[in-house]
């Protein structure tokens, strides 16, 4: 499983890139194609301590070379989503101790969380 910090953003659309004006178009061929985030389908909540080691540890540094200030836009995200604001409550806890989050293809988004 492949883990990944989401920005804020990330988690729910993906920006098209912005071209530089330069007068001239982009040729088409040249223009890359915005890639669409899949929309979040579930979200499931997954305690760092029940995941097997190898993935606690990819975890850990991800969320080691994350700034606060990251982990703070993520949460905000989080919690302005309903559907991953309910999956917390349902699981007993807060964005505060979100320390990572993975979207899957099929649009499962996965918040890993980390108690005291």
């Amino acid at each position: 499983m492949r883990i990944m910090m989401i920005a804020a953003a990330a988690i729910f659309a993906v920006a098209p890139p912005a071209f530089a004006q330069s007068g001239a178009p982009a040729p088409e061929a040249q223009q890359p194609q915005a890639q669409q985030a899949p929309a979040i389908t579930k979200v499931e909540v997954v305690d760092l301590a029940d995941l097997p080691p190898q993935v606690q540890t990819q975890v850990t540094t991800a969320a080691d070379q994350s700034t606060e200030a990251d982990l703070q836009n993520m949460r905000a995200s989080i919690d302005a989503h309903e559907m991953a604001a309910a999956a917390l409550k349902d699981a007993g806890v807060t964005s505060d101790i979100v320390i990572a989050a993975a979207m899957s293809p099929d649009g499962t988004l996965t918040l890993i969380t980390k108690k005291g």
